[in-house]
């Protein structure tokens, strides 16, 4: 029988040294299930609340034994005997259990690792790779990556404004041949870095973190490290930013201190016009701050048609501020993370919301990350066609990039690589009246 027999969390490390926690589920059937929960530095004010035990005698206030106590002595034991398959059953005792819109009773944490756990052993007990359990009919597609190849911002004091500048291959013809891409682009820009006396330390993801004089000068020598891996910027690789607009936001104004600019909203729009003229760059994240929706109605005004913008403290993978965003026509984007909601089942009606209205969809990894690779097999079940798993550098990371090479040799023949369609929701500046549906997602 696949009911619930056994839900176990312990606390265990991520990827910057902090608590997090794992949960493990095991069935009457001997199937089993066991999931990793990941954190951010960088979040959004709206996202479901990550449960903390704030004891300073322990890892400095960051403990999650209150989270663990929850999933081993209040959640856990209400769940027994439930089909495991039944997800979204499951999440919504777990929802109900909570009863906060945030999530902050049990925890987000506490939540979602039994979520997660429960698609595995739902996974395990039908004999299936957790990609096609989550599919639901979707074609799967191998996503194009967002490497992270140079951090700045939250992700690494002392470098750029901007918090990630990223390379997308999509002219790439596999996910692997993606692979390779990002990585020998990545090498190169270490050379290039420390030919110029700059740092090659890295950031929480894996991005080298120097100290820059603007964001400009990172995409220069971002292309440079392009042009040195044999491959030509804004035809065979995109550059992608997550800008983290909020962070930069303050009294009203957008503070860019290595440049010493300080910029109204519509300011700060009309820099993105320029940036977007000048450089190859297909996507901006994040680049307003999360309650600024008339500066991100002006920005998806002025280039909403040829380049992505994703909301990620926008959205937070809420499907109340998605919608508010899709009415707004805020963006064309989301970046969905699943511990900002929480569920399994929260997320991927996200998704569906998204794929309905239109929108490009990006699965993303945090900051603080675990050895998990659920993002992965979520990406390819819901074809989302883009992935963030940050620079192809640390186990955390490389982790999720090994596990899309797994699915990709399962899928054999069958396997479809995203590439350049992933962009096919937007217009492009020449031909701004006729839209194609999206291709997968």
């Amino acid at each position: 029988m696949p009911a619930i027999n056994y839900v176990f969390a312990r606390e265990i490390l991520d990827s910057r040294g902090n608590p997090t926690l794992e949960v493990e589920i095991k069935t009457a059937s001997g199937a089993c299930g066991r999931a990793m929960v990941p954190s951010g530095a960088s979040t959004g004010k709206h996202e479901a609340i990550e449960l903390r035990d704030g004891d300073h005698r322990r890892y400095l206030g960051k403990g999650v034994l209150k989270a663990v106590s929850n999933i081993n002595h209040k959640l856990g034991p209400v769940l027994a005997g439930v089909d495991v398959t039944s997800q979204a059953e499951i999440d919504d005792m777990l929802i109900k259990l909570d009863g906060t819109e945030n999530k902050s009773c049990m925890g987000a944490n506490a939540i979602l690792g039994i979520s997660l756990a429960a698609a595995y052993a739902g996974a395990a007990y039908t004999n299936q790779p957790l990609y096609t359990y989550l599919g639901n009919n979707h074609r799967p597609m191998l996503p194009v990556p967002m490497f992270n190849i140079l951090n700045g911002g939250k992700h690494a004091t002392g470098s750029t404004d901007f918090q990630e500048f990223m390379v997308m291959p999509s002219g790439a013809n596999s996910f692997s041949h993606a692979l390779r891409m990002g990585t020998e682009i990545y090498h190169h820009l270490k050379e290039i870095l420390a030919s110029r006396s700059l740092s090659t330390s890295v950031g929480d993801e894996g991005g080298f973190a120097p100290s820059l004089p603007s964001n400009t000068a990172a995409i220069d020598i971002i292309i440079a490290a392009i042009e040195r891996a044999g491959y030509k910027a804004g035809k065979d690789c995109f550059l992608a930013l997550d800008v983290a607009g909020s962070e930069l936001y303050s009294n009203g104004s957008y503070v860019l201190e290595r440049e010493g600019k300080n910029l109204t909203s519509a300011q700060m729009v009309d820099y993105y016009v320029n940036l977007t003229n000048d450089y190859p760059v297909i996507s901006i994240e994040d680049g307003l701050a999360e309650d600024d929706w008339q500066g991100w109605q002006l920005l998806n005004s002025k280039i909403g048609g040829y380049i992505q913008l994703v909301g990620d403290d926008l959205y937070v993978t809420s499907i109340k501020r998605l919608e508010n965003g899709i009415k707004a026509r805020a963006s064309n984007s989301i970046l969905v993370k699943l511990n900002q909601i929480g569920t399994l089942s929260e997320t991927i009606a996200a998704l569906n919301m998204a794929r309905k209205a239109g929108f490009s969809a990006v699965i993303s990894h945090r900051s603080g990350e675990t050895e998990d690779t659920t993002i992965a097999d979520l990406a390819v079940a819901m074809g989302t066609g883009q992935i963030k798993a940050g620079a192809p550098c640390r186990s955390e990371r490389t982790a999720k990039y090994n596990r899309l090479l797994k699915i990709e040799s399962e899928l054999g023949s069958k396997a479809i690589y995203s590439g350049a369609d992933v962009f096919s929701n937007l217009r492009g500046k020449e031909n701004e009246t006729t839209t194609r549906p999206p291709t997968g997602f």
